[in-house]
């Protein structure tokens, strides 16, 4: 008899909305459940428990949780404060403890990175990127985040990629100055699900496919997605979030920009087989943040 996998548990937290599963892997998914993440931290955690906990009455134990949240994150495990989310612009979030709470709550091993991270060691475990070393997962929704694999490794340094925070050489003509708190204009400022509703008046949801206001938004992450290629050189660039998968349109436009921003220096189609196939939806679909948070969890077993 094979022997069953140990269950796992599983948090998201999104810049908008928290989402918690319970399971094993995407195939075996018993508890899935959400809660708006708002600007009270200690009224989304104690809620995040309650939904971890009613399903562990269903089904029994985890033995382990992992963690995938917005940022910035202290990452350093010789930090006094590890696990802790630090400058973000969430109003009520920064500074905020996340993973010590939980941790003592279930008193099981934890697995702690952003969303983005989370995301990426799903998709090369189970999804788009599965077989890859090197590729990069790109979340356009209420933020820009990006997360890389390097030579089978997530990308650390003193902390983790914050690529959304990039400056870009800004599209002629367009001048708008951007919503990012500390930057105005870098690539979240300009194209990210808040962005966009600030310079539209209306959530990204529900912008025509023809406004105009898509031509920055598409200007700002062929840039971001040119710095990407040419720094790690990824085999792959999955683009998610809730901005590109209302409107997968956009992946077309973002594949023409990076050919035209590259201008010859390098040919994706030689190098990486078809650009269609390199720049691509996540195989997990919006599944691949929360199968993150149980990828990580995997890991801290």
């Amino acid at each position: 008899m094979t022997p069953s996998k140990p269950l796992l548990g599983g948090v998201e937290l999104g810049g908008t909305k928290c989402v918690c599963l319970i399971g094993t892997g995407p195939d075996d998914i018993r508890v899935r459940g959400s809660v708006p993440t708002g600007n009270d931290p200690l009224a989304t955690m104690i809620r995040i428990e309650e939904i971890l906990r009613d399903g562990m009455a269903v089904h029994g134990p985890i033995r382990a949780l992992g963690i995938a949240s917005f940022g910035p994150l202290d990452l350093s495990r010789q930090s006094p404060t590890y696990g802790c989310i630090t400058s973000t612009g969430k109003p009520g979030w920064r500074d905020t403890p996340v993973a010590a709470p939980l941790a003592h709550a279930f008193e099981v091993p934890v697995g702690f990175d952003t969303d983005v991270n989370g995301a990426a060691l799903a998709e090369g475990r189970w999804g788009a990127a599965k077989g890859f070393a090197d590729f990069a997962y790109v979340t356009v929704g209420t933020g820009v985040g990006v997360g890389l694999m390097v030579n089978g490794c997530l990308a650390h340094g003193f902390g983790h990629p914050e690529l959304g925070h990039m400056r870009i050489a800004r599209r002629r003509g367009d001048n708008w100055k951007g919503t990012c708190a500390f930057h105005g204009d870098c690539v979240e400022g300009l194209a990210s699900g808040v962005a966009i509703a600030a310079r539209a008046g209306v959530p990204a949801d529900q912008l025509p496919a023809d406004s105009p206001i898509w031509a920055p938004v598409v200007h700002a992450l062929a840039q971001l997605l040119h710095t990407l290629v040419l720094a790690t050189a990824p085999r792959r660039i999955l683009i998610g979030g809730g901005v590109v998968h209302e409107r997968p349109q956009l992946l077309d436009q973002l594949r023409g920009q990076l050919i035209a921003s590259l201008h010859g220096c390098l040919d994706l189609d030689e190098l990486t087989g078809d650009i269609d196939r390199y720049v691509l939806s996540p195989g997990l679909g919006p599944l691949a943040g929360p199968l993150g948070a149980l990828a990580l969890a995997a890991d801290a077993l």
